[in-house]
């Protein structure tokens, strides 16, 4: 059985072995920094290379998103932090603290959505017997189109809920 060298951390890595060490696709590498929220420098043979701290900014992204936060939310968190540093625990805190609010409502609408769906969403259809109750006249049509019981703003004991 081969036993396999410790990688030098000091040494930028290559695409393959972020990818590696990650537990991403290649592409998913390339997406990302795409997106801005990682970044490489180019070998003289144009090649990508990565300085190893990338390695957390892609487990703080991969943990962000199987928590729902957009892609742009991420990278708005992550610029607040130079690319080239390591998030202390305090940094992770305000990152987290600022996810935390916009996760706590999507959860209340989540909730919502769920407490609400086998009754009328406010599409403006008239079509359920309780529409007229929820939606006499198709007065939410009036406000616009979609489902707006759903998309309406949160009330203070939602809010405070969340």
């Amino acid at each position: 059985m081969a036993t396999q060298q410790p990688i030098d951390l000091s040494r930028p890595l290559t695409v393959g072995e972020v990818a590696h060490r990650s537990g991403v696709p290649v592409s998913t590498v390339h997406f990302y920094e795409s997106k801005g929220l990682i970044a490489s420098t180019r070998s003289g043979g144009n090649q990508r290379r990565f300085p190893s701290l990338v390695l957390r900014r892609i487990a703080i992204i991969k943990v962000a998103q199987r928590a729902g936060i957009p892609l742009e939310e991420i990278k708005e968190a992550l610029c607040r932090y130079p690319a080239d540093s390591k998030l202390s625990a305090k940094q992770w805190h305000e990152m987290s603290s600022l996810w935390r609010v916009s996760l706590d409502e999507r959860i209340t609408r989540l909730q919502r959505l769920r407490d609400e769906l086998d009754s009328c969403i406010g599409c403006g259809c008239l079509s359920m017997e309780d529409c007229p109750l929820r939606n006499p006249g198709d007065i939410l049509g009036q406000e616009g189109a979609g489902p707006r019981i759903l998309e309406r703003p949160l009330s203070a004991p939602e809010q405070a809920q969340g």
